[in-house]
């Protein structure tokens, strides 16, 4: 990209409204702004959906022009000779996290990453799953979840919130040079913004789901609204929002649950699996990225 071609940072797409720390930068992309057609348009993220491999790497290369071009708005004087790159992982629906820069990286299944390298982003996409960020309010450590209701469960009460927090939360013990910084301590001073996701009238789940959540954690039970005999509409926003609260953080920003967020209502600006897919992909795929510079 020549000096005479600023990088660019799609209209579109979404900033975080939330008080990160200068040098935290993250965004959501949409639809818009990228390279693929039809079902994919525009920007869809991965090459898993039938979508043409060159859009896809033509929509992956926007993203490395839109971390840059967010750092260059908040300094123009900031480093353009390093380029910056979205750290994708191969998402399985799982809880395993992804520390970035200790190698794997896009060949490891992983559905979260934590990163304290600047310029290398956390990136995980969804399409009715939902993309947590976090960010401490004071060191250069950050990380990303995809949240779908399998990881978001885990196992033993915990899932895939619980396991990036808690890979994240070492990173910053490192950061500080504090091996003894309790977890509480460090959730204090920890923000998340949560995504689009599919929101609760349009996504219904069986009586299993709903047990599995519940049985175990009782105080989430209002979280599920009862549909026909065996089903219940889950609130996923909600059900993230609480294990996060659950760990001990209080600033939460982003997805409140409406519909504004929901993939499913809003088909000009979200991919939406539930809505569109099909057994061999069927729709894109989104992607929230976060990083230090």
């Amino acid at each position: 990209m020549s000096a005479a071609t600023p990088p660019r940072f799609p209209a579109e797409w979404l900033l975080p409204q939330w008080p990160a720390p200068p040098g935290v930068f993250a965004f959501c992309t949409t639809r818009g702004g990228g390279a693929s057609e039809g079902l994919f348009g525009t920007t869809n993220l991965s090459f898993n959906v039938g979508d043409v491999p060159a859009h896809v790497q033509s929509n992956r290369e926007l993203l490395a022009q839109a971390m840059q071009a967010l750092e260059s708005q908040a300094s123009p004087c900031a480093d353009q000779a390093s380029p910056r790159q979205p750290v994708f992982v191969r998402q399985v629906h799982g809880t395993h996290v992804q520390v970035l820069g200790e190698g794997g990286g896009a060949e490891q299944p992983a559905d979260a990453s934590v990163s304290d390298v600047p310029g290398l982003g956390c990136t995980v996409m969804a399409a009715d799953c939902l993309p947590v960020l976090f960010c401490h309010q004071q060191l250069p450590v950050v990380g990303a979840a995809h949240a779908g209701w399998r990881g978001l469960l885990g196992q033993g009460g915990v899932g895939v919130l619980e396991n990036c927090f808690a890979a994240y939360a070492d990173r910053v013990r490192l950061q500080a040079g504090q091996a003894g910084l309790s977890d509480a301590d460090i959730a204090a001073q920890t923000m998340a913004w949560l995504g689009p996701c599919i929101s609760q009238p349009a996504f219904e789940v069986g009586a299993e789901v709903q047990a599995a959540f519940v049985e175990p954690d009782p105080d989430c039970a209002p979280l599920f609204a009862a549909g026909k005999p065996g089903k219940f509409f889950a609130n996923l926003s909600g059900l993230a929002r609480h294990r996060l609260q659950r760990l001990g953080l209080a600033q939460l920003f982003g997805n409140d649950g409406s519909q504004d967020w929901c993939t499913v209502a809003n088909p000009e600006r979200f991919f939406s699996h539930r809505r569109d897919g099909s057994p061999t992909g069927g729709t894109g795929r989104f992607a929230a990225c976060i990083w230090v510079a």
